[in-house]
């Protein structure tokens, strides 16, 4: 089975799965194995509930032509989403970074979207299998593509442009993140940089903060960039108000203008700018672009503020890493309130530096007045510190359980795996 013979069956029924779970009458069935699961097993009960064609990699013996073999049903896969995205002659916006991709990508998209049909990343289906399934679902009626990009290792987002083929790209920065697999911070620019290494070759087009030197440096060779910053770039602007939602002001329109926006934490300045950079490269309406960003409101565990009785909560519980958890720190010191309460997980994946950067952050949070603060397994378990500890989020929220908490701003962060979020179902 051909890449160009499975485009044809894809044209005919263009819904992709890899899921038996999730599949519905009329899809392909990729059966993808990994370490603990071998797909090919699935392909007859794939088939049985309604599959168009299972596409497999081992022989299953079938009687109605149903069941195809290739080589590799995961190059299949990506190959398939190549030649699918080769049929499109619109942007193709990739955004890979640290911290904030994903908050960038649902920004850009919203702006975009307001002016255009856009395709972008569901959720965070940012990896392998993921982006090539974001891809098979761009439609025909598609005008702008936003992709999000993971990686934990050097060459993935490599990888990743040969089928994405991106036009425009964004690395949103390269902190102390996924440091075990990159090899220290410079193997995080050098993975990362993959992004505009491959605009480079391609005479793309990079969004560039302008506030951090090391992106400029990283743009060097680009043909075509466009800044955004507090100071200088195409677009500029600033915080004006962080308590409790970010307000900005972007400079050089007449009037000023402010952007009310209902995320938490200064840190998202960049992202907005972000947004606002693309929108304005693409033509779309300044009104348009207030108006999007304005409405969006942050979901899946990402810095979204709720009001519980008398508490404020910024539940930031899908991912932490050094730098994204002392931003969160930092910012929720500053709020003026007089009670602040710190719930934290471990950060993960950061090799040989992570005892070293759990005392960073027990550190940092040392250094401002707190009614409480919780922290929760992995390394913060290997250091002293004076701080109320548990091994697991399900510990820590029967702690908070019978230690209400009133009138306080409760910060809840840590990488996934801790599930943090658990504590905010009990607050």
């Amino acid at each position: 089975m051909t890449t160009d013979q499975l485009y044809e069956l894809f044209l005919q029924h263009p819904s992709v799965q890899t899921d038996t779970r999730k599949l519905k009458e009329g899809d392909l069935f990729f059966a993808l194995s990994g370490p603990n699961f071998n797909g090919n097993d699935f392909a007859l009960q794939a088939i049985e509930a309604g599959a168009a064609y299972a596409i497999v990699d081992q022989e299953i013996a079938n009687a109605d032509g149903r069941i195809l073999k290739v080589d590799n049903v995961l190059d299949a896969l990506q190959l398939l989403a190549k030649l699918h995205r080769e049929q499109f002659d619109i942007p193709f916006i990739a955004i890979t970074g640290s911290n904030g991709k994903t908050t960038t990508k649902e920004l850009v998209n919203v702006v975009l979207a307001s002016h255009y049909k856009t395709y972008t990343t569901e959720g965070n289906l940012n990896n392998h299998i993921g982006i090539p399934l974001t891809l098979l679902r761009v439609g025909k009626d598609a005008e702008m593509a936003v992709i999000e990009m993971g990686a934990n290792h050097q060459k993935e987002i490599e990888g990743y442009c040969k089928y994405t083929e991106p036009t425009h790209g964004i690395i949103t920065n390269c902190g102390k993140a996924h440091l075990e697999g990159f090899g220290g911070v410079e193997g995080v620019k050098k993975g990362k940089g993959e992004l505009f290494d491959y605009l480079r070759a391609h005479d793309g087009t990079a969004f560039v903060f302008s506030d951090y030197d090391y992106l400029q440096q990283m743009s060097l060779g680009i043909n075509n960039v466009i800044t955004y910053g507090t100071a200088n770039g195409n677009v500029t602007g600033k915080t004006i108000r962080s308590e409790t939602f970010l307000h900005v002001e972007l400079s050089g329109e007449e009037p000023n203008t402010i952007i009310e926006t209902q995320l938490v934490g200064d840190y998202n300045l960049p992202n907005v700018l972000c947004a606002v950079a693309v929108g304005k490269h693409f033509k779309v309406p300044l009104e348009k672009i207030i108006k999007s960003i304005s409405e969006y409101t942050p979901g899946n565990s990402r810095s979204q503020m709720s009001v519980t009785n008398s508490n404020h909560i910024i539940l930031d519980a899908y991912n932490a890493n050094p730098s994204s958890m002392k931003v969160a720190i930092e910012n929720i010191a500053n709020i003026k309130a007089e009670n602040k309460v710190l719930m934290l997980g471990a950060m993960m994946e950061l090799g040989a530096e992570s005892v070293k950067e759990h005392e960073n952050v027990v550190d940092l949070i040392s250094r401002f007045k707190w009614e409480k603060v919780v922290l929760v397994g992995g390394d913060f378990g290997k250091i002293a510190h004076p701080y109320t500890y548990f091994e697991t989020s399900v510990k820590a929220a029967e702690w908070a359980k019978e230690n209400a908490m009133e009138n306080s701003y409760i910060l809840i962060k840590g990488s996934r795996s801790m599930q943090m979020e658990r504590i905010a179902e009990v607050l």
